[in-house]
């Protein structure tokens, strides 16, 4: 007792404490934003290697900005050029970038209507933001050029999901409000899930500020936290307040009442915490930086919010007292579980009906889920609305060939590769690549000099004035003992056939030390780490889950149930998606549904999903322990719970779903996914197939081995 009575012995100082963090870490989680960058979509590998390389060794710049120049209505081809110029010009005097490429130089760039420049930067030191300002503030000045690149894009994401955030508050609070009153009944009962929600999400930035300045965090981190934080903090208070007003009513003081809910709700609310931690802690496993920082960010504001609803929601239970009845709008009372009993009574009378349509229900919506196509979320992430991505999608169409790639192959010798055995081996690997048909060509000092024989090479390089004329190939392809070949491929760099190509190069065995990279070796290393993890990532959250649900109800049917009815009900959301995205429907833009989303909704879900589980069948059986009656504790476990678990769904579909009116693509597709499958997982799992499966399993729902034998010995 002495851990219970802490909170209410020191009610005083854990508010005050509460408020000194709420300030200071308020304070510091307004910095987060600016020290995010990138999509997260980073894994240590050969691709990061080659991509050194190239900045340090052959200098390729760091970060490129795109200007895209559209000629204007009534404009002649030489004011366009002239404009082209002009821009250009103003933009070197104005932010000094390391080099600029012009569409009056690199005719390829330069079509009669439209044209593109690319301005380059070497100093990974330098912080583009201001850069970006300071370009934008030049194309201001002028008609018909847009700015984007990487670094524009990402900035983009940035203020986007800034904007988003803000607006699924909007959306989702007050909904989440209204659920609270119909659960609840008064005003201030309703709002200090609120209260709690927006200080678990304040002090969790706060704490991921300070992770950021030691763990690369990506900008996506700025939705999935705050979406995870307020949806489980509400839910947790939620489900604390409801205890807390049941003892009340049954006649315990408040100090009574706050001790018995810490006891009794602080175990469920702890519970549901660790199935989430499962979860995300499994993720951890992926090494990609998006998996990781949803694990780090996902854990860090679930721990807050445990530690809120265990600390912070006594305390303020404590200072207001009775006031907490204050505000009544609506009249709460058992009369919602004589209806509920019914329904319950309903299923029992038709087991096998009840389980035969809600299997056709989610056999029905996983369907589509067969035809799903995952996709690497980039410049598509964000909304049309957005410059940087319409000028994108326009440099792509009109420059960019929809089935060319590059691969970066790095190649090392000692001895170097310019006498006449590095020019032989440089020859043999410019053949090997060349044999595979998805090659369209590979650049060598070869193919520059026109020459294909290596001793001729080795000789002509000896003359000075042959040898000046292919110098400046020989720093682009050659640094030391290092070489440089750009492979074009005739397939997309998202295509199978690239990723396949790049895998076997990178299992062959060379002449020389070859690493690769380019965007089909980034494509292949994340779908490889991905595909290779998600059986063990899988098999963490299965067998975990196992095993603490069956010490938990002493059964073993119950969790293989539970464990199966998740895996079915999640196939059937991912089906949904795949309709919605995909396919384009209910106003969704046409989009491939983001590589991380089944790994993360699946981690998240089941462990949310679970809470419920544990929660209803808790209750069944404690009446099935009083009464040994399996189809009654079924009826009455779902009678006395259906309210409070349809609040905390609905709740959780709200804040989820609330993201279903933003703009960055895989944010939204994930807040929509945790919404329907929580969705199903409250409707057609939770009120039909549980209780329809209790009924056809009846007393074997309940049997352990050896258990029976256990209790003939105690007796």
């Amino acid at each position: 007792m002495k851990n219970q009575s802490f909170v209410i012995s020191f009610w005083k100082s854990i508010l005050v404490l509460w408020l000194i963090m709420a300030v200071v870490f308020g304070f510091f989680a307004a910095k987060l934003p600016s020290k995010l960058e990138g999509d997260g979509f980073r894994t240590d590998g050969d691709y990061e290697a080659v991509q050194q390389e190239l900045h340090e060794t052959f200098h390729f710049p760091e970060n490129t900005l795109l200007v895209l120049f559209e000629k204007s209505s009534g404009e002649s081809s030489e004011d366009f050029q002239s404009k082209i110029n002009t821009v250009l010009t103003d933009i070197e005097r104005s932010v000094l970038p390391s080099a600029i490429d012009s569409p009056l130089t690199k005719k390829e760039w330069l079509k009669e209507e439209i044209a593109y420049g690319a301005i380059h930067f070497d100093d990974p030191s330098r912080p583009m933001d201001p850069v970006i300002e300071d370009v934008r503030a030049v194309l201001a000045k002028e008609n018909g050029v847009s700015l984007t690149g990487g670094p524009v894009i990402s900035k983009d994401i940035n203020q986007a999901s800034q904007d988003d955030l803000k607006r699924a508050e909007l959306i989702g609070l007050p909904v989440a409000l209204i659920v609270l009153l119909l659960a609840l009944g008064t005003v201030v009962a309703s709002v200090l899930p609120l209260i709690i929600g927006g200080i678990t999400i304040v002090v969790g930035f706060g704490v991921l500020s300070f992770i950021a300045d030691s763990v690369d965090l990506a900008i996506f981190i700025l939705n999935i936290a705050p979406m995870l934080g307020l949806a489980l903090s509400i839910d947790f208070s939620l489900l604390f307040i409801n205890r807390y007003k049941e003892e009340r009513a049954h006649g315990r003081s408040l100090e009574e009442a706050i001790r018995i809910t810490q006891a009794k709700a602080g175990h469920s609310i702890l519970f549901s915490a660790l199935c989430v931690f499962i979860g995300l802690g499994a993720v951890l496993l992926i090494d990609i930086d998006i998996f990781k920082n949803v694990a780090i960010g996902g854990m860090t504001v679930i721990a807050i919010a445990v530690l809120a609803s265990m600390t912070l929601l006594p305390a303020l239970l404590k200072l207001l007292g009775d006031r907490i009845y204050k505000g009544r709008i609506l009249r709460t009372s058992g009369d919602s579980s004589s209806r509920w009993r019914l329904f319950a009574g309903f299923v029992m009378k038709r087991p096998v009906a009840v389980a035969l349509l809600a299997l056709f229900l989610l056999g029905a919506a996983l369907i589509p889920a067969k035809n799903m196509q995952l996709a690497i979320p980039a410049a598509d992430s964000l909304p049309t609305t957005f410059e940087s991505r319409t000028a994108y999608d326009k440099i792509e169409k009109n420059f960019m060939e929809d089935t060319a790639s590059t691969v970066y192959a790095v190649a090392e010798r000692n001895g170097g590769w310019l006498s006449v055995d590095g020019l032989a081996v440089m020859k043999e690997l410019q053949e090997e690549f060349e044999q595979s048909g998805t090659v369209s060509g590979v650049e060598t000092l070869f193919s520059v000099s026109g020459q294909s024989d290596p001793e001729e090479l080795a000789t002509s390089l000896q003359n000075p004035q042959l040898s000046a004329q292919l110098q400046p190939a020989i720093e682009g392809f050659i640094q030391e003992d290092k070489l440089l070949l750009p492979i074009s491929l005739n397939a997309e760099a998202a295509s199978d056939e690239a990723q396949t190509v790049v895998r076997n190069w990178s299992e062959e065995d060379w002449p020389a030390t070859v690493t690769f990279g380019g965007q089909p070796k980034f494509n292949q290393e994340l779908y490889d780490e991905i595909f290779d993890k998600v059986v063990p990532v899988l098999a963490v959250i299965l067998i975990s889950t196992f095993f603490i649900l069956m010490i938990a109800f002493r059964s073993i049917f119950i969790p293989l149930k539970a464990i199966l009815m998740n895996v079915l009900s999640l196939a059937a959301t991912f089906g949904i998606l795949v309709w919605l995205f995909q396919g384009g429907h209910l106003g969704m833009e046409p989009a491939s549904v983001s590589l991380i989303l089944p790994v993360l909704v699946f981690s998240l879900v089941f462990g949310l999903s679970m809470d419920y589980e544990v929660f209803l069948i808790s209750r069944i059986r404690e009446f099935y322990l009083a009464t040994n009656d399996n189809t009654h504790a079924t009826v009455e476990g779902l009678a006395s719970t259906s309210k409070i678990i349809t609040s905390a769904a609905l709740i959780m579909i709200a804040i989820t779903g609330a993201f279903a009116f933003t703009g960055v693509v895989p944010v939204k597709q994930i807040g929509i996914g945790i919404a329907i499958a929580i969705a199903l997982d409250a409707t057609i799992v939770r009120l039909l197939l549980v209780p329809s499966l209790m009924k056809l399993l009846g007393a074997a729902n309940w049997w352990m081995p050896f258990q029976t034998k256990r209790k003939k010995q105690s007796s």
